[in-house]
């Protein structure tokens, strides 16, 4: 019997109102810890690198984070994941993303992430639909973004407060309906009140404000998009939230600032320690934050 896929498993849980974890490894002696913390819990999560980990911390490129997952995996709990891969990158770069993506699906990863959501929605529908064309030669599925998910940007952030209570950034209901229509989308990242944790030199140890999500708009998206939606910028949002959020649709979070942190710390004195953190850390996040001990046995079955 061949494993289920990916994208099978995101919609089940989609569909069953649970979510599937995505963390990120921008260190690779977190890999081994976040594994084994899924596998020790019976949870089910995804494994993933964005390229700005590539670029600004340790992951160092898509095939060190494939390699070191193929010594790792566990595909009773685990699938490989690309996150981010940016048209336009928080520095205003522009990326050969059709490239980078293209060649992290020649890898094995197995589900992959473009972000338009620089690009105003015509040329975010357009960036995105190239990598759903080229994804249909591997059969893997795609994730886009819509909405303003920031938090990457150098330089002073909003106060938190007038940035949710404005609504700035936040996705749009109707064009989520237009974007999925038109790309043929399998997930849609959103903006609803999540934001990502600062990579700035200097406030990456930041800790993250205790985020709320707009839940009334987050069923909105859900009831028009009509596919999985995604929450970047997990780490830190108030559980209460979230709960709600997966019974409204969002079935995969990404999850980086709650273990990556513990990692640096520990790291500063030993290898080892940082990787101890890690563990606790991701004990944390399953059972606790997130609620996920257990999904593997509901998701692959």
């Amino acid at each position: 019997m061949s494993k289920p896929t990916t994208r099978e498993i995101v919609k089940k849980a989609w569909q069953l109102g649970i979510v599937v974890p995505a963390y990120n490894i921008p260190h690779h002696p977190m890999m081994e810890p976040v594994v084994r913390a899924i596998r020790d819990t019976g949870s089910f999560g995804l494994i993933q690198v964005a390229r700005l980990e590539t670029v600004k911390f340790k992951a160092e490129s898509f095939k060190a984070i494939r390699d070191l997952y193929e010594k790792n995996k566990d595909e009773k709990y685990t699938r490989l994941h690309l996150d981010h891969v940016p048209v336009i990158d928080e520095d205003g770069n522009h990326i050969d993303y059709v490239k980078e993506i293209t060649e992290c699906m020649q890898l094995g990863f197995e589900s992959v992430m473009v972000d338009g959501s620089r690009l105003p929605l015509k040329e975010n529908i357009a960036a995105t639909l190239r990598v759903v064309e080229a994804a249909k030669a591997f059969n893997v599925p795609v994730e886009g973004e819509l909405g303003a998910v920031i938090g990457h940007e150098a330089g002073p952030m909003p106060p938190y407060e007038e940035l949710f209570s404005s609504g700035k950034g936040f996705t749009s209901a109707a064009e989520a309906e237009q974007f999925v229509k038109e790309v043929g989308l399998d997930w849609l990242s959103v903006a609803i009140g999540n934001f990502h944790g600062a990579i700035a030199p200097g406030r990456k140890d930041d800790k993250k404000v205790e985020a709320k999500l707009n839940i009334d708009h987050l069923k909105k998206i859900n009831a028009l998009a009509k596919v999985p939606l995604v929450l970047h910028g997990g780490s830190g949002i108030q559980k209460a939230f979230l709960r709600e959020a997966f019974k409204n649709g969002i079935a995969k979070i990404n999850v980086g600032t709650n273990i990556r942190q513990p990692y640096e710390r520990g790291a500063a004195e030993s290898v080892k320690k940082g990787q101890d953190l890690v563990y606790q850390a991701m004990l944390d996040v399953i059972r606790v934050e997130l609620g996920v001990e257990g999904t593997a046995a509901k998701l692959l079955n």
